[in-house]
């Protein structure tokens, strides 16, 4: 069910309307409630592997039960190392099992020798790569006593499995999302007026700018060889918004949806393509998934905190292990390849990146040194994007091979209406960088022309949608 449907437009108020007025005499039947249409929500994909989250749920909850009961470390390990086992194990099985096949085969290909092996037809569930690192978040919590376990069973499977973000994120910590389940929610205007802003802009991210970006990318990715440099390189700058407004306009409908229930998520974008470097970068692109590996595995390595050597494995371990939790295909570990390459400079520099502040704070335009950084950073990101979007490495290089030529120079064959657009969309960031979403535009006083912004939205998102385009971050 896709939040940019009729189904979900039909779904989603009739789930606001019981959950608020015939639901509403505890929280217990509320999250009871929540459990059974977050399982139906995910039962519209494919209800098969309903099971998969029911088992991961099951078996996280009884570990951090029975990791309550003991301060013994081995029995703790014995039980942490049951929940990285069932839940790595079933994300690596549907996830990587052909991909490991394949590569060990090729390996001896390369000496001349061909192995019989087999493969599967695995689907892929979706979302199990999220839902699976929330679940591990919880009983690595406990062991590492930062979280207390829930005596709940409900509570926790609706925490588990709460529809808003169950598919794509973002990607909660058991310490932040499971207490809102453990205690009483009222209905909260301000909060819901704010969840209708972020469902709205999401909206607006997804239909205008991630559908109409994919027809001109896929027609460009697909049909690489008939185009000149200047149209492929505006391939990849298509994509870039593509991606970006298909995965932050996911993330900012989920946002809201929770908010309309009373529950708060993460922020999972914060206007990355603002960004002076990609240590800034990976600070406002995909949250959620950027803080899980720096506190599950960045910081257990040692961080910054270690030797130059040791750093900079830390870096390449955590960006390989970015590029590879994204799919099974060495596109996606060459793309994590190339930001760790592009983040070492702040390490023979001896320099964490501290680019946390609003650039250019109270500025109309960004300094001559800001626009340096920000093109630089976004032309590393940008081309980097050409191999998450490629089938595979052959594809990723023939596209480059093709765009690095004199025709690079040459007038690209693209929608100069298009380019414009993302441009102006761009400058709306630029202005609002400071704000938490664009339509934080609580400054104008004129109320009637606030409203007369949001209608305008809505104009713009019926009116300039492009044709429907399935989410991009489902596949992971």
């Amino acid at each position: 069910m896709l939040f940019n449907t009729v189904d979900f437009a039909v779904f989603f108020p009739v789930v606001f309307f019981l959950y608020w007025f015939v639901f509403k005499a505890t929280y217990k039947i509320q999250n009871a409630f929540l459990v059974i249409v977050s399982y139906f929500f995910y039962a519209c994909w494919d209800w098969r592997f309903l099971g998969l989250i029911i088992l991961s749920s099951l078996v996280d909850f009884l570990v951090g039960k029975k990791m309550a009961q003991t301060t013994i470390k081995n029995q703790r390990r014995l039980l942490l190392g049951i929940s990285l086992v069932m839940n790595l194990g079933i994300l690596g099985f549907f996830k990587y099992f052909n991909f490991f096949v394949d590569s060990f085969n090729q390996v001896f290909v390369l000496f001349g020798r061909s192995l019989e092996s087999t493969t599967l037809q695995i689907l892929l569930p979706v979302g199990i790569s999220f839902y699976t690192f929330q679940t591990l978040s919880y009983t690595i919590d406990i062991y590492q006593y930062k979280v207390k376990p829930t005596s709940s069973p409900l509570s926790f499977f609706a925490f588990v499995a709460f529809f808003p973000q169950l598919v794509a994120g973002p990607i909660e910590r058991a310490s932040s999302l499971l207490p809102q389940f453990l205690k009483g929610r009222s209905f909260s205007y301000h909060k819901s007026i704010l969840g209708l802003k972020l469902i709205l802009i999401g909206l607006f991210k997804k239909m205008v700018i991630a559908d109409n970006c994919a027809l001109a990318v896929n027609e460009i990715f697909n049909h690489y060889t008939e185009y000149s440099g200047s149209t492929l390189f505006f391939g990849a700058f298509f994509f870039a918004f593509q991606i970006y407004g298909d995965f932050s306009g996911y993330s900012d409908i989920a946002i809201g949806s929770a908010k309309l229930l009373g529950f708060d998520l993460m922020q999972n974008f914060n206007s990355p393509y603002l960004s002076r470097n990609l240590g800034e970068f990976w600070r406002r692109w995909h949250i959620s998934l950027s803080t899980w590996f720096r506190d599950y595995v960045y910081i257990p390595l040692g961080g910054n905190q270690v030797s130059r050597p040791k750093w900079i494995r830390n870096i390449f371990v955590v960006f390989i292990l970015s590029g590879f939790w994204h799919g099974a295909n060495w596109t996606f570990i060459i793309w994590g390849l190339i930001h760790a390459l592009f983040f070492l400079p702040n390490v023979f520099k001896k320099t964490h990146p501290s680019f946390t502040n609003v650039a250019d704070k109270g500025k109309w335009l960004p300094s001559f040194k800001t626009t340096l950084q920000m093109s630089f950073t976004f032309l590393i990101v940008l081309l980097a994007w050409v191999f998450f979007r490629a089938e595979h490495v052959t594809h990723a290089i023939l596209y480059f091979k093709g765009m690095f030529t004199m025709s690079l120079f040459s007038f690209p064959t693209v929608s100069r209406g298009l380019v414009l657009f993302l441009i102006i969309y761009m400058v709306l960031e630029w202005l609002q960088r400071d704000k938490k979403h664009l339509l934080e535009i609580d400054f104008i006083k004129h109320k009637p022309l606030r409203m007369a912004i949001y209608y305008v939205l809505v104009f713009v998102v019926f009116y300039f949608a492009g044709d429907t385009q399935p989410f991009i971050y489902f596949q992971f």
